[in-house]
C-alpha cells in the first residue's frame, strides 16, 4: 500500500470562494449585517459554517471582503465617474450609476453601503464605522475632483468642493434609500436631473 510522503497536504476546499463571496455579498446586501444571519450566509453560499470560518474568518470579516467585492463591482461607477471631462459630467455619472446600480431587477434594491448597518445594535458599531469610512472615502474622492474642476475652471473660483460633494453624494445615498423603498427608476431619474439644474455655472 502507497504511503503518502512528506508533509500533510491540505484537503479541497471544495468550493468556488469566489461565487460563495458573491453569494454573501448579495445576502449582506439584500438583509445588511445584523439581519444576515449565518444560516442564511452559509445556505446562500452553499458551505458549512466551519468552511465559511475557514475561508473568509468571522461573520465581520466575511462582511469587510463582500463589501470590497461591491465596490470593486456594483459600485465600481463611481471610479469611472471620477473620469469624466466635466465635474457636472461627474456629478451625472454618479447620480445614474446610482440609480442604475439600485434599481437593477437582477440584483438587490438600494445600496449595500448604505443598508449595511442602519439598525445594527451595539455589537455591530464595527460595522457602522466601517460602512461611514467608506461612505466619507467617497465623499473624499468627489471633493478631489471638484477641486480639480476649480483649479481648471471647469467650475466657478468661489465653488465649495466640499460642500458640493458632500451634497452630491447625500444626493445619491438618498436615492439608493428611495430605490430601496420601491420608488422606480423614473421617478429617481427625475430627481436626480432636478438636482442637475441648479448646477453652478461659470
Amino acid at each position: 500500500m502507497a504511503t503518502r510522503q512528506g508533509g500533510a497536504v491540505g484537503r479541497p476546499r471544495g468550493f468556488d470562494a469566489e461565487e460563495a463571496l458573491e453569494r454573501a455579498m448579495r445576502v449582506f446586501w439584500e438583509h445588511g449585517y445584523e439581519g444576515a444571519s449565518l444560516s442564511c450566509l452559509t445556505e446562500a453560499m452553499g458551505i458549512s459554517t466551519t468552511s465559511m470560518y475557514s475561508a473568509f474568518g468571522n461573520k465581520e470579516e466575511l462582511f469587510r471582503k463582500a463589501l470590497e467585492r461591491y465596490t470593486d463591482g456594483p459600485r465600481a461607477y463611481l471610479t469611472r465617474a471620477l473620469e469624466e471631462p466635466t465635474a457636472r459630467d461627474v456629478a451625472a455619472a454618479i447620480l445614474e450609476g446610482t440609480i442604475r446600480t439600485t434599481t437593477c431587477p437582477t440584483t438587490p434594491a438600494g445600496c449595500m453601503g448604505v443598508q449595511g448597518a442602519l439598525s445594527a445594535s451595539d455589537a455591530g458599531r464595527e460595522v457602522r464605522e466601517l460602512l461611514a469610512a467608506w461612505r466619507n472615502n467617497g465623499c473624499s474622492r468627489v471633493r478631489e475632483r471638484f477641486e480639480q474642476a476649480v483649479d481648471t475652471g471647469d467650475l466657478p473660483p468661489d465653488t465649495d468642493p466640499a460642500l458640493l460633494a458632500r451634497y452630491i453624494t447625500t444626493l445619491s445615498f438618498g436615492i439608493a434609500v428611495q430605490a430601496a423603498s420601491g420608488v422606480d427608476r423614473e421617478e429617481l431619474q427625475e430627481m436626480a436631473d432636478a438636482a442637475l439644474r441648479t448646477w453652478p455655472i461659470r
